[in-house]
């Protein structure tokens, strides 16, 4: 019964059921079992949250290391590139709130506009207004916008700024904004886009909000951390986050390791770049023993390596 029970939940991610089950928004519970490998604690809406420290590491992981973790745990489909960044320097991390927009068909789009209106959402402005009112600080606004560029502009400034206020994050659009100059003046909001145009959104409509979204070749849950930087995006599901950071952490130290000790002519490069000798091991937790600027704690560091396979 409850493997039935969970095809027949799987099956409300289609847009169809969507309206059929009369929601543009999972219920809590929803969310829950879409993201039941999460065991810590969670938004009232659901969504898990993965902690503002474990973030915070997350900033310092480098695109090819969080991608290489990804891919040995068999999560293929979580990048995606070629983004208009709007601050390229900058390094953003946060936890999803997606959004999936479509193609303009009026009949539907009145539809969303009742339940919306049931549901007791924002009933002045456009329903891309919808998703903006979900968000909490340290939440990015994920959004499916189908690529569309021209009058495919989720937001402006005013919007932007409205986003910046809630989340202190910004945006990570499949589709385009405007007024770039407006959003840059906004101090702290970033954004990756697909581009940018002086149009107004046109022919396009909300559908879901807190659904799975595709953003490029990568799929999305509510809740994911999203790690962003200039070399591209990538989405972390939120029950990975946690061992990817010290993963990553710790190839950190084994490569400052390892470079310190060919500065020193200690070890050959065929040493070091293959597998590691019982001396350079045994060399290497000494050196982890004496360094005072681990980027996890000392417990943390321990426990991990009790586990740690060579």
């Amino acid at each position: 019964m409850k493997r039935f029970s969970l095809v027949c939940f799987l099956l409300l991610f289609t847009w169809a059921g969507t309206l059929f089950s009369q929601q543009i928004s999972p219920t809590p519970e929803q969310i829950i079992a879409l993201t039941s490998k999460w065991t810590g604690e969670r938004f009232p809406d659901g969504r898990p949250k993965v902690s503002d420290e474990l973030l915070e590491r997350l900033s310092k992981v480098s695109m090819e290391e969080a991608w290489g973790i990804l891919r040995n745990r068999g999560y293929n489909n979580q990048f995606e590139n070629d983004w208009v960044i709007l601050r390229e320097d900058q390094v953003m991390t946060g936890r999803a709130v997606t959004a999936q927009y479509m193609p303009l068909r009026p009949d539907v789009n009145d539809l969303v506009k009742e339940i919306g209106k049931k549901e007791g959402r924002a009933q002045s402005g456009g329903t891309n207004s919808w998703p903006i009112d979900a968000l909490v600080e340290g939440d990015i606004y994920v959004a499916d916008g189908f690529g569309k560029i021209v009058d495919g502009t989720l937001i402006g400034d005013n919007l932007g700024n409205s986003i910046y206020t809630k989340s202190k994050r910004g945006v990570i659009f499949n589709g385009s904004v405007r007024d770039m100059a407006g959003l840059l003046a906004i101090d702290g909001f970033n954004g990756w886009v697909k581009g940018h145009d002086p149009s107004y959104i046109q022919e396009m409509m909300l559908s879901t909000i807190n659904y799975p979204v595709k953003i490029g070749r990568a799929h999305v849950l509510p809740g994911d951390a999203v790690l962003a930087n200039k070399w591209g995006v990538i989405f972390i599901p939120s029950h990975l986050v946690a061992d990817l950071v010290i993963n990553a952490e710790f190839i950190v130290l084994r490569d400052q390791f390892g470079i310190q000790r060919l500065r020193e002519q200690k070890y050959t490069p065929g040493q070091i770049d293959s597998a590691w000798s019982d001396e350079i091991k045994s060399d290497f937790l000494n050196w982890l023993k004496s360094k005072q600027d681990l980027p996890m704690s000392r417990e943390e560091l321990e426990a991990f390596m009790k586990d740690r396979n060579w």
